[in-house]
């Protein structure tokens, strides 16, 4: 079996590639800029005895993104799951979003899941079988103030989850998505601790959940127990949006 992960060398994209070598698939991990941190993963994934590459590039390119597909293809000769997980968060309240910002946050968060799962499409259909993971977020359900613009992206993640569902169904693909809450990671550092103690009382679990987690589910939608779910998408968020 075999897994692409876009957005592999860190955080939630990293956790996923790791995660579903220890389920037992080949990994294919995209990068974009960070080569050193993806060749980390790959590694990592070696480790566990399980094949892996890394793969350069921008989701938001579709010929990169043709590129990429290509030599897995070639690589690995199959894709069994594709994770659409390569995405940018700027955020800007509504009278400070500028055009540059608004172009890349459309084109990578809703162009480059696009690009992906068209290309891991034609590669499924032919033996009617594949799983597409879409990497979502709280924020595409919940309001907050200054996500105006990934909000959006992610509330189109959903609907795009919803309808390539129906689409690709008579395929043998099942698409799901994954759609996070404060999640532990590299940008989560960044936020003053004074802000973070707000965020934890806002989630009744009470505390931010983890890359494993989301990975952990990741994996659970891959595997057999789920074959017969579509179309859905699991916000794993603590409570926060309850």
């Amino acid at each position: 079996m075999v897994a692409l992960v876009t957005g592999a060398s860190r955080g939630i994209g990293r956790a996923c590639a790791i995660r579903l070598a220890e389920s037992g698939y080949d990994v294919a991990v995209n990068y974009n800029s960070n080569e050193a941190k993806a060749a980390e993963v790959v590694a990592e994934i070696e480790k566990l005895g399980r094949k892996a590459a890394a793969y350069k590039a921008d989701t938001a390119d579709l010929k990169a993104v043709q590129g990429m597909f290509r030599e897995v293809q070639k690589e690995f000769g199959q894709l069994d799951v594709l994770v659409n997980n390569a995405g940018v968060v700027d955020d800007a309240y509504l009278l400070m979003i500028n055009e540059d910002s608004l172009s890349r946050s459309l084109d990578i968060n809703i162009k480059g899941y696009f690009h992906c799962a068209q290309q891991a499409a034609l590669k499924m259909m032919s033996k009617k079988h594949g799983k597409i993971i879409n990497i979502s977020s709280v924020s595409s359900v919940l309001a907050v103030e200054g996500q105006g613009v990934y909000s959006a992206t992610k509330g189109a993640v959903n609907s795009m989850t919803a309808t390539l569902a129906k689409e690709l169904a008579p395929r043998g693909i099942t698409v799901n998505a994954v759609a996070p809450g404060f999640i532990e990671t590299e940008m989560m550092d960044a936020i003053p601790e004074d802000k973070k103690a707000e965020y934890i009382k806002a989630i009744p679990m009470g505390k931010f959940g983890s890359a494993a987690d989301v990975a952990n589910t990741v994996a659970a939608l891959c595997s057999e127990a789920f074959d017969y779910v579509t179309g859905q998408v699991i916000v794993l968020d603590g409570g926060l949006s309850l």
